[in-house]
């Protein structure tokens, strides 16, 4: 049995298969990290090293079997080899969003009961500093960048530098122990704990287990014919369970390897000079990289326009077909070959993705036009549908089988099942082994035999064995004549035009549907600056009469793309509004994973959704906000209300 093959060769845990790394992939490139503009590298070999001096600086720290390590940070190799180095001596990491702010950081520290704490630079020293009052239990901070923390107490904080020359210094006295704790791991033991990013409440502790790592981890890289010559890039929070997976789970199974850009600011650039092979980016980044494509369309000169439309015109029709490799007729693929000479190929090269052999995009639907769009120039972009709680793999698109609206087969070793009012049912090796301290969640997710409710309504293709997934299974409902409201299904159509950064559509139980709009303010400001529309703020941008008028155009157009399903077309806008403020994570209205909190939203700008149904055509709110600083305060705003002509209907009142 495939369980039973992974502990015979001793692969049941990830320090285990570093170890094999080291002596089977031992001088090819484990990690990069970019620091002040140079790529650094680190072989497996180099990697082992480097993880086994932390291992042996945590146990001169005093760090117990079972005892809760918080690693909070951007995306670094050292915090990457932190996490192994806390497995190696049996404790539990627990990564944290590196741009939580205090309670939420306060909650899951005290949640856990983290006795220690590795960290990143000053800014998150100085958060865990603040919280310290309301979590006891915190006895050592270990810090990566120096800067800054020269006179800080240094009683119970320490250099990661100090730490692991403090290990190599007394090796002889801890590495026996060190030794036998890494052999007594067992494929059951817990490799890592994951947070779950709070949508509907608290953050829950998600306890995943070395079998849920390693067997999902090799499953999925089998699945797609991952090798140890790829190249990933790693730039999503590391608290995300997709980043743990493919940054470490697969990276430790395949042996390819991670690279860690220099900040958020230089990601772009950075993609480019890697180009990886193996790629993954949620809705939110395939819409933004499209959205700049856009904006530097808009900027080009009139043939550079024509021959972009010419070729993506063609692009749209012909390049998914040659991607998978059906029947294409010669004239097309030769105008192919030039628009990939002229278009598609420059363009891969700005987006960085020269290379990609294998992309993923998850964590929520991507509107059908920007997967296209993406597969056309010969990206295999694909899509996956998964979960924390599924160690992130529940389904996967097969070459020659990616569509837009569904989100592939189950993956390897993955059973599925619909109940009977529609929601989606899982079982596999990656089911988790329980909710921290939360028996009662456990038991309303999972059941006795194993199966994970996944809170999401869809069905399985008859004919293709496809999943696919219409909506959140509490956000699915009905409008008050009956029929059917998804609305992530028309937020994700909004989301497509480059000017919408984001949308929530309301109508459940509700006579006609309506929407928040948020404006990209790159996108919507290069409009005003072409069009000599001045502005001096995202509110005053927001509710300029031309940016209403041009976002109006685009809701209708929805509309006309909505009336044409059949099964959805209750679900076209009557009314609209665009809020004077971005939703922000740290003003609840987001989760740290940018999912919209849709209750949370309902709640807090109550006052604009009663007026959407009312009548009014304006609304006058005040709206706390959150500064970067961590200070409140309030904005106010009278906003406009815009009617939008529905098909089948009239536009519900006078322009």
């Amino acid at each position: 049995m495939a369980e039973q093959a992974v502990a015979i060769d001793g692969n049941v845990s990830l320090p285990a298969l570093l170890a094999r790394n080291a002596k089977k992939f031992g001088t090819s490139p484990a990690y990069r990290e970019k620091e002040f503009g140079v790529w650094q590298t680190w072989t497996w070999l180099e990697t082992a090293e480097e993880i086994r001096a932390m291992a042996l600086g945590f146990l001169s720290l005093g760090m117990e079997k079972g005892d809760y390590v918080a690693i909070i940070g951007r995306n670094r190799p050292a915090l990457y080899w932190s996490i192994v180095a806390v497995q190696s001596v049996g404790a539990i990491p627990v990564p944290l969003y590196q741009d939580a702010v205090a309670d939420e950081m306060a909650h899951v520290l005290d949640n856990c009961g983290a006795k220690f704490v590795v960290v990143g630079d000053q800014e998150q020293v100085d958060k865990v500093l603040e919280v310290q009052d309301r979590v006891q239990d915190i006895a050592h901070m270990v810090y990566l960048d120096p800067r800054g923390l020269r006179k800080y107490d240094h009683s119970r904080l320490h250099s990661m530098q100090d730490i692991q020359a403090e290990g190599r210094a007394a090796h002889e006295r801890f590495e026996v122990d060190l030794a036998s704790r890494i052999d007594a791991l067992t494929y059951d033991d817990t490799c890592i704990m994951m947070y779950t990013s709070g949508t509907t409440g608290r953050p829950k502790g998600v306890v995943l287990s070395n079998r849920n790592v390693v067997e999902t981890s090799k499953n999925t890289s089998e699945f797609d014919h991952l090798r140890s010559t790829d190249d990933t890039l790693a730039y999503l929070p590391m608290a995300w369970a997709g980043d743990f997976v493919f940054s470490i789970g697969q990276a430790y199974w395949t042996g390819f390897c991670v690279n860690c850009p220099e900040s958020a600011d230089t990601m772009m650039t950075d993609l480019r000079e890697i180009g990886p092979t193996y790629y993954f980016a949620p809705p939110r980044v395939f819409e933004t990289q499209l959205t700049n494509v856009m904006i530097r369309m808009e900027d080009a000169g009139p043939f550079k326009q024509w021959l972009f439309r010419v070729f993506m015109d063609h692009a749209k029709r012909v390049g998914p077909d040659i991607l998978d490799g059906n029947p294409v007729g010669f004239w097309d693929r030769l105008k192919y070959k030039l628009g990939e000479f002229l278009i598609y190929g420059p363009l891969k090269n700005t987006l960085g993705f020269s290379r990609v052999r294998v992309g993923y995009t998850a964590g929520e639907a991507i509107g059908p036009e920007i997967f296209d769009f993406y597969r056309s120039i010969g990206i295999s972009l694909k899509q996956l549908y998964g979960q924390t709680e599924a160690c992130v793999f529940v389904t996967q698109q097969p070459d020659g089988e990616v569509r837009p609206d569904t989100v592939g087969i189950p993956c390897p070793g993955v059973e599925l099942r619909i109940s009977d009012d529609g929601e989606v049912f899982y079982r596999s090796p990656g089911v988790f082994v329980e909710y921290f301290k939360n028996p009662e969640s456990t038991a309303d997710t999972k059941d006795a035999d194993g199966w994970v409710a996944t809170g999401d309504a869809g069905f399985i293709e008859a004919d293709t064995g496809h999943l696919r997934i219409i909506d959140r299974a509490k956000d699915v409902g009905k409008l008050h004549d009956g029929r059917m409201f998804a609305p992530k299904y028309v937020e994700n159509k909004l989301k497509f035009y480059p000017n919408i950064l984001e949308a929530v559509v309301f109508g459940s139980d509700r006579e006609f549907c309506t929407a928040f709009i948020n404006i990209d303010l790159t996108a919507v400001g290069n409009w005003a600056e072409r069009n000599n529309i001045a502005y001096a703020s995202y509110q005053e941008l927001a509710g300029h009469p031309e940016v209403y008028r041009m976002i109006r155009e685009h809701v209708e157009e929805v509309n006309v793309s909505v009336a044409a399903d059949e099964m959805l077309s209750g679900c076209q806008i009557h009314r609209f509004l665009i809020l004077h403020k971005e939703l922000d994570a740290d003003d609840g209205e987001l989760t740290r994973t940018r999912k919209v909190r849709r209750r949370f939203v309902e709640e807090k700008f109550g006052d604009l959704l009663t007026a959407l149904y009312d009548g009014s055509s304006e609304q006058y709110t005040e709206t706390e906000v959150t500064y970067e600083d961590g200070r409140k305060g309030k904005i106010t705003a009278t906003l406009e209300i815009c009617d939008a002509a529905v098909q089948g209907g009239e536009r519900m009142a006078a322009e």
